[in-house]
């Protein structure tokens, strides 16, 4: 800077002087402060367009958000670099005339000198920023020695205490050691011991356990044959009831249970003996008591060819034979039937196939048949339109399709055919018992599959 004539005084750079390497981090640092203090005092206008936006921002805001931008315009605009000198120069007007002065005093901070230098452009200013520089590596250097043989100071006086810590704790750990070590000894002795007792609590619970699952077993047979006993019970209840009930609707009709059954089994004596005739073929007027003499005629069967004819328990033909006495009924355990020959169809398709079966074989035969189905289990009550010439009947809530079974056995006249087509050995034992002539369900599988 020069003082013109009148006072004046031009701003002018030194002759150009360029710093080889980057500022000190430092020393830019401690620019941008100076810079980001000099925005008060200058005007938008006079600021570089990319330092404006942070006019309104205070000095640190300044150095936080726009200190590379600073240090751009700083390096790189001249103008602005002397508008910020002037502004210097009002804020440190001593140490600002010393550093153009060339000769800064030793006491003062190499940093803030090298700063000021950077700014105002003395001659040699680059000499006083790498100077500054240096000085500041230096004393860093010093500063991080000092600290880096305080830290090994320290760090040798924390290893003689700690070996010292250590042999003692080394001693405390081998006598703490031995203690552990008997102690360990005496729990894996009771540890041991703990174990036999375990074995043996657990062998004693198995043995409670396979006593428990005995009791219970016979809890549930007892159980089941308690259930049995009390659904009989119920059934002999029942049918009491029921022939207490037919009886009283009889008697208010006139007549009797029994006057009906005699009237059937009268009509089925009679229509035997008809059926007799018509197959005998005899002629009345030719019988004669010779004719009761046990010979063996010429061209008559003998009984090894009626036994050579006799059919199996599995030829549809020996049902239709049993159709074919008089008054026959055919009583058909539904589900037992069901469930033997197409047991993966629903339940309703089951009785509609059967049902449908049923019809065709009464209408070729002519019997009375009677198809029983379990109704215990139902939730709603079924909605089926019962096929001609077949009555079906469904078990009351607390009775099962077999006590029902047996009851129609029952309540037929002795001497009356009476078929009943079921696997369960149980029904066909009470209903043979009964009178009835019991045959398996593949027997009535066949003779419907044929039709």
């Amino acid at each position: 800077m020069v003082e013109r004539t009148g006072g004046e005084r031009e701003d002018r750079d030194p002759p150009d002087e360029t710093l080889d390497r980057p500022l000190p981090e430092k020393v830019r640092h401690r620019v941008v402060t100076l810079a980001g203090d000099a925005f008060g005092g200058l005007t938008v206008a006079e600021l570089p367009a990319p330092l404006r936006q942070y006019a309104r921002f205070t000095p640190q805001r300044r150095v936080k958000f726009g200190g590379n931008a600073m240090a751009a315009a700083l390096a790189g605009d001249t103008v602005f670099r002397q508008r910020v000198a002037e502004r210097l120069r009002e804020m440190l007007p001593e140490l600002a005339t010393v550093v153009e002065s060339g000769a800064p005093p030793a006491a003062a901070d190499p940093v803030e000198v090298a700063a000021v230098a950077y700014v105002l452009r003395p001659p040699d200013w680059v000499k006083l920023v790498v100077a500054a520089g240096e000085e500041a590596q230096r004393a860093q250097e010093e500063r991080a020695g000092e600290e880096t043989r305080r830290e090994l100071d320290r760090l040798r006086a924390e290893l003689a205490e700690l070996r010292a810590a250590t042999r003692g704790d080394a001693d405390r750990a081998r006598a703490e050691l031995d203690t552990v070590r008997r102690e360990l000894e005496g729990a894996q002795r009771r540890l041991r011991g703990a174990q036999s007792d375990v074995k043996r609590g657990e062998a004693e619970l198995r043995r409670t356990r396979a006593e428990l699952d005995d009791v219970r077993a016979a809890a549930a047979a007892d159980r089941s044959a308690a259930d049995g006993e009390l659904r009989r019970a119920k059934a002999r209840l029942a049918e009491t009831e029921a022939a207490l009930e037919a009886g009283r609707r009889a008697a208010r009709e006139g007549r009797s249970v029994e006057d009906m059954r005699v009237r059937l089994l009268l009509d089925t004596v009679l229509e035997a003996a008809q059926g007799l005739r018509r197959e005998l073929a005899l002629p009345p007027v030719e019988e004669r008591p010779a004719d009761t003499v046990d010979a063996v005629e010429p061209g008559r069967m003998t009984p090894r060819d009626i036994a050579a004819r006799a059919l199996s328990e599995t030829d549809p033909a020996l049902l239709d034979q049993l159709l074919a006495l008089p008054q026959a009924h055919l009583v058909v355990d539904g589900y037992n039937v069901t469930k033997s020959g197409y047991p993966t169809m629903p339940l309703d398709k089951q009785r509609l196939r059967l049902l449908g079966g049923l019809a065709m074989l009464a209408a070729q035969t002519g019997a009375e048949m009677t198809c029983v189905f379990d109704g215990a289990e139902l939730a709603v009550p079924v909605l089926l339109a019962p096929p001609r010439g077949v009555r079906v009947l469904f078990s009351k809530p607390g009775q099962t399709a077999d006590e029902l079974i047996r009851r129609l056995v029952r309540a037929e006249p002795s001497g009356r055919p009476v078929v009943v087509v079921s696997s369960d050995r149980e029904v066909a034992d009470g209903c043979a018992a009964a009178g009835a002539r019991p045959v398996a369900s593949v027997l009535l599988l066949n003779r419907l599959a044929r039709t």
